[in-house]
């Protein structure tokens, strides 16, 4: 069964180089098991690596785009081949070292058609391979031509810095919250600049309302709720690169464990739907879907939901976010599958990729 995404999509060039969705509180939500079997949407690989430091005995990657596929096999050759630090330079999220001299260490672990889709890419390994997607490309447009005409470098570095909640609320009102900051951030995060520059213009097809309005409501509870120096998606949309914080899989105390449990992962260009229908029934543990519903309507959404219970083992669980268009499962689904609100509600209160409007866990019970 091919997926609605796949029909409407370009899927030839990278379009997110790194993981923007949290993995601190996807691992919460899932409570991987030792032993358990678990189904990822790769992306650019990052959360897939994260899922491994909980020990399951297997993780399954699945994405339409070769080129997302490409992102998450080298890196697992990074894994392999180099040291925690020279992972941090080759990402681009640590300055220094020579990054094509650290690919040519991992040229000889990729796969004939990877290694050639790297090889044509010296200018994003140069820059660091998390900035090569078509997401991480307007995040410096507007890094580089945007901010700069609403706050300077001091002021940035300033809320980088974090403080207490009162220190940031103050910040926040009293020096960052000007109506060049409101004006400037509702049209480049409009619907229409994003989906030029960012996103695909068909991902928006089922979004209703101001995109610009949610995620500025979102930003703002990042830049004050949140402490700005423990989070390394805002730093990286800041700054390009990671200051005082790194994601889940990239910090130093999960290297080790990542490298050691890399035999557990596979990866293979499918769609989820056709996966499920190849895969039989209760195989499944554990579900990191991505934003995967936010480019579905409610009815494929529905089929989708069903395909995946079927896939999965009772006392499964699904992880999910919603962005702009609100997914979660039907009421004709429940008693298939239990919302865990309660537990997605306080984690999506903690959630350091803030711009997304809902964070959704569910529980299979068949």
């Amino acid at each position: 069964m091919a997926s609605e995404v796949q029909a409407r999509a370009d899927f030839s060039r990278i379009r997110y180089a790194q993981c923007w969705e949290d993995a601190d509180i996807l691992l919460a939500a899932l409570d991987i098991q030792p032993g358990d079997t678990c189904l990822a949407i790769a992306s650019a690989g990052d959360n897939t690596l994260a899922m491994l430091t909980q020990a399951p005995a297997r993780v399954i990657a699945l994405d339409l785009s070769p080129a997302q596929l490409a992102c998450l096999e080298l890196r697992v050759a990074a894994y392999r081949e180099l040291s925690h630090a020279e992972l941090l330079v080759l990402m681009g999220s640590r300055a220094g070292g020579d990054r094509l001299s650290l690919y040519h260490r991992c040229r000889s672990q990729l796969s004939p058609a990877v290694r050639s889709f790297w090889d044509h890419q010296p200018r994003a390994i140069e820059q660091g391979i998390s900035s090569a997607g078509k997401f991480e490309h307007y995040f410096e447009i507007f890094r580089r031509y945007v901010l700069p005409l609403v706050h300077p470098a001091r002021r940035v570095a300033q809320l980088l810095k974090g403080g207490t909640l009162e220190q940031r609320q103050a910040f926040y009102a009293q020096e960052w919250d000007t109506w060049r900051w409101r004006s400037l951030f509702h049209l480049f995060f409009s619907r229409r600049v994003m989906g030029v520059l960012g996103r695909d213009p068909s991902f928006f097809k089922y979004v209703e309302g101001s995109v610009s309005d949610r995620i500025l409501q979102r930003t703002r509870y990042a830049l004050t709720q949140l402490d700005p120096a423990e989070n390394p998606y805002l730093q990286w949309i800041l700054t390009g690169h990671h200051t005082t914080a790194l994601p889940y899989a990239l910090r130093p105390e999960h290297f080790d464990l990542i490298r050691h449990h890399l035999d557990r992962l596979e990866w293979h260009c499918l769609s989820i739907e056709d996966f499920c229908s190849q895969i039989g029934e209760n195989c499944i543990d554990r579900y990191n879907l991505s934003d995967i519903f936010e480019y579905l309507s409610p009815e494929n959404t529905a089929t989708l939901l069903k395909a995946l219970v079927k896939a999965g083992r009772n006392g499964g669980r699904l992880a999910y976010w919603n962005m702009l268009a609100a997914r979660s499962r039907p009421a004709s689904m429940r008693h298939q599958l239990k919302p865990l609100t309660a537990l997605a509600q306080h984690l999506h209160q903690q959630d350091k990729a803030f711009f997304y409007s809902a964070f959704v866990i569910e529980e299979i019970t068949k």
